[in-house]
């Protein structure tokens, strides 16, 4: 018999959702997002349960995102399977961020797209040495989402939108020093915060710091300053013009991760986390979120995205529109704009 994708259970008055696909570096699939939020609705109502530990098999990833193959071959048809899938995980994130017990994050490893859903709504987020932060949605035709129109602009300064448009990666002191992390703890320490939290889980909050790790100064410290000047323009064309403009090798390498992205998800990138929206909530955020996916994942550029990265490899997307003149402001309109009456994401009717 195969390994179950979600391995939860209960460790006395700690519940333990388990992500058990290292293969897939954690990937999230519906099923696992189904279960994670069945068990999460049964322990809310246990008294027993006094917090819930998220954390993986494997070393490599806590998770690396979804099933993007599986969005692809959707959204190459009627979409209406990855249509589900950011709908239940977008659920999933939103019951996290409003769950009234502690949440426990583990964030060992790879922690992107998915994986970046449900861990920064937690209580406690715990970074390793191995921890690797990233969205880089924009180098498949994607865009940042599980609520980084929410998270991302709450970040110091510009780090945010830098993150999304460079799908720069952050290690664990950088994900302290931006609070995308609240905690730091050694890998080898695992085991044994797992089991004391298991053993006391009402007071993880000192189990926690007890097991705090230090991993020297953030190396993200140095790039502040030029990150909030050359981030800062109020477009994304003169975001473009203010690395152009600066001859220092550092702005030249963001250009350089920056150019070969999709311009349409750039574009939508830097509206949503630079454009003014300004959500009242992380739940109106994913309802802007969600009209962004179901278009998008049905996109040119999503599915070229897919086929250039993920299956043929050969790392040569070629992009529709191709340039940022060519990604007009009418068709980020678009991609925006509200649903039909009845196509809306909306959270749990109990959460």
């Amino acid at each position: 018999m195969s390994e179950p994708e979600l391995i939860g259970g209960r460790e006395g008055g700690l519940g333990r959702l388990t992500l058990n696909r290292p293969q897939a570096l954690g990937a999230l699939t519906l099923g696992m997002c189904r279960a994670m939020i069945a068990a999460l609705t049964e322990w809310r109502k246990d008294p027993s349960v006094m917090a819930v530990m998220i954390d993986h098999a494997g070393e490599r990833g806590f998770c690396a995102g979804g099933d993007i193959r599986m969005l692809a071959e959707s959204g190459a048809g009627d979409g209406a399977a990855a249509f589900e899938f950011f709908h239940t995980e977008y659920r999933l994130d939103h019951l996290i961020s409003v769950y009234p017990k502690p949440v426990i994050a583990i964030m060992d490893g790879v922690t992107m797209g998915g994986g970046v859903g449900i861990s920064l709504p937690a209580r406690w987020r715990i970074a390793t040495e191995r921890t690797r932060f990233a969205m880089p949605e924009t180098g498949i035709g994607l865009f940042p989402d599980v609520g980084a129109g929410w998270w991302l602009p709450r970040l110091p300064g510009r780090t945010g939108l830098w993150l999304a448009l460079t799908g720069a990666r952050l290690e664990a002191a950088d994900c302290k020093a931006t609070h995308i992390a609240t905690d730091v703890v050694s890998s080898s320490d695992l085991p044994g915060l797992k089991a004391a939290l298991a053993a006391d889980p009402a007071h993880a909050h000192r189990i926690i710091r007890d097991h705090h790790a230090d991993l020297g100064p953030p190396p993200l410290t140095k790039l502040r300053r030029q990150i909030d000047r050359l981030f800062a323009g109020d477009s994304l064309e003169a975001v473009f013009a203010a690395l152009e403009a600066d001859t220092g090798h550092w702005a030249k390498a963001q250009l350089e991760a920056i150019r070969p992205k999709s311009p349409m998800s750039a574009k939508v990138s830097f509206r949503l986390l630079a454009g003014g929206l300004a959500p009242a909530s992380l739940a109106e955020d994913l309802v802007t979120e969600y009209r962004l996916a179901r278009r998008i994942v049905q996109s040119h550029d999503f599915l070229e995205g897919v086929r250039a990265v993920i299956v043929d490899k050969d790392n040569a997307p070629r992009w529709s529109p191709d340039t940022l003149a060519g990604m007009t402001d009418a068709m980020t309109d678009a991609l925006f704009a509200p649903l039909a009456p009845g196509e809306e994401w909306t959270p749990l009717p109990d959460a």
